[in-house]
């Protein structure tokens, strides 16, 4: 009896020991409230479909998403013993505002990042999946506006709840997020850590011609690769990164022509480029992206400075490109222990060399602020707006304009 007694208190020591150690944590963000804006496109020198005057449009609704992504993740550890673990990240898109939680755009749950890895401390942490890029991370340590989804940040452009062309789309000034992916991140050594990711999908494909016998088809190699360095002394930060993403057609039954670099995560069709915009999938496009970011903490508010370069270039001819950079600078402060104020300014151009040569320069700035009633939940209020010269597009028009976008809402992390 004591033996049987014994071995159900070693079983379940030995069972309470296994628990302690792997833990899977649930986590999430829920940002919903009221969002407003207005766009104002000036069009001169129009063609068919452009006549001259000025095009605007305002938004009012009660929308979702505006200080942060909603999101639903699921991440894990296990300890494997000796220094080593096991880690995976699991992390979807979620829509409050939708009948359907997941989103109906992408039919079931849209992935954020998915991945697993290992990890041994000391050195680093390897892993395989659909992962943030070096510039990204780069980015979401030195950006002010903590790359919320509002326009007026040059560095991260955005819009809630408007569309324009004018410099007002995520994914402008690097790629978020990138599937088929390695990545290695060391550890940090005097201040100093650095990362790097491979992506690679390649495919061959052939097809035979209906009622011809031909056969046509070729290669489709969707590969990049990225590096990150970062520092820390005392409250000085500093970051940089570099990637380089390429995406090339060699099949007989696609037409190679310059359309743009690749979007976030992905490798489709080709969409065309228009000025003051960089978005969309590629084909035939060499994507070289650039991102270096600095903070410094003076304790009583915390000063930014950021520049990002992207140059996507059509890889069956150089001279059409399309290039985009942009230097921001803001400041971000508590002004009470529950009220955080923050507000950044910046400069940017974009040129492209091919049919039409569009040049244009654009400014952006943006104000907001939280109210924390909890760790968790605050109140916000963001206001911001990007003005874009003028510029012709791909169409003959000459365009220019300006976006206003605000919000105020609640937002709840969990």
């Amino acid at each position: 009896m004591k033996k049987s007694l014994l071995a159900v208190a070693a079983i379940g020591a030995f069972a309470s020991a296994a628990q302690a150690q792997s833990s899977v944590t649930v986590y999430g963000i829920l940002d919903v409230g009221y969002i407003g804006g207005n766009t104002s496109v000036q069009n001169s020198a129009g063609t068919a479909g452009y006549n001259q005057g000025t095009a605007k449009s305002t938004v009012s609704q009660f929308g979702q998403g505006a200080e942060q992504t909603n999101r639903l993740g699921f991440k894990g550890v296990e300890d494997l013993g000796g220094g080593t673990s096991a880690f995976f990240t699991a992390e979807f898109y979620l829509y409050p505002q939708d009948q359907t939680l997941s989103g109906n755009t992408a039919g079931g749950l849209n992935n954020r990042q998915t991945f697993v890895g290992l990890k041994k401390n000391g050195i680093g942490q390897t892993a395989i999946g659909l992962q943030y890029t070096p510039i990204f991370n780069a980015a979401a340590a030195t950006d002010v506006g903590q790359l919320n989804n509002m326009t007026g940040n040059v560095i991260y452009a955005g819009s809630t709840g408007i569309t324009s062309g004018q410099a007002g789309t995520n994914n402008l000034g690097f790629t978020n997020r990138t599937a088929n992916t390695l990545s290695v991140k060391s550890d940090t050594f005097a201040g100093f850590s650095a990362s790097a990711i491979y992506t690679l999908n390649n495919k061959n494909q052939t097809e035979t011609g209906v009622g011809t016998g031909t056969t046509t088809g070729g290669n489709t190699n969707a590969s990049g690769w990225g590096i990150g360095a970062d520092y820390t002394h005392n409250k000085f930060y500093i970051t940089a990164a570099y990637q380089a993403l390429k995406q090339l057609t060699t099949s007989n039954d696609v037409t190679a022509i310059w359309a743009n670099q690749q979007a976030s995560g992905a490798t489709a069709a080709p969409v065309a480029a228009t000025a003051g915009s960089i978005s969309g999938t590629a084909s035939n496009v060499q994507d070289n992206q650039f991102y270096a970011g600095t903070t410094y903490d003076f304790g009583i508010l915390k000063a930014y400075a950021q520049y990002v370069s992207r140059k996507a270039t059509d890889t069956l001819n150089t001279n059409y490109y399309g290039k985009r950079s942009a230097e921001q600078i803001g400041v971000r402060a508590y002004i009470t222990p529950t009220i955080e104020a923050w507000g950044s300014a910046g400069l940017g151009r974009y040129t492209t060399f091919g049919t039409t040569q569009p040049t244009a320069n654009f400014s952006g700035w943006q104000l907001g602020s939280n109210y924390y009633l909890s760790k968790r939940t605050n109140l916000y209020a963001i206001y911001g707006s990007t003005v874009t010269s003028t510029a012709n597009t791909a169409n003959g028009a000459t365009v220019g304009g300006s976006m206003n976008n605000y919000a105020v809402g609640v937002r709840h992390t969990f």
